[in-house]
């Protein structure tokens, strides 16, 4: 029986430009158009078990076709 593979890139490269996690590589699957990226923050008072975490994003660049593919951070995001 032949798997259906349409559409499947398998895993790829990837590097993030700019904002707190510039030049960091890391291995994609199927090109997403988005990478969110967390940063724990520390909490000085709140109820046990409540975090905080900075939310960053990194748009794919389209120009960029083959490996290493590039995700721009998107300083207009959240």
């Amino acid at each position: 029986m032949a798997v259906e593979t349409i559409g499947m890139t398998g895993w790829e490269t990837a590097v993030l430009t700019g904002g707190p996690a510039d030049g960091l590589r890391m291995k994609v699957s199927d090109r997403p158009r988005v990478i969110q990226v967390t940063y724990p923050c520390q909490v000085e008072a709140g109820p046990q078990g409540l975090r905080a975490e900075g939310v960053y994003l990194y748009r794919r660049d389209y120009g960029v076709t083959s490996e290493p593919l590039r995700y721009g951070f998107d300083i207009a995001s959240p």
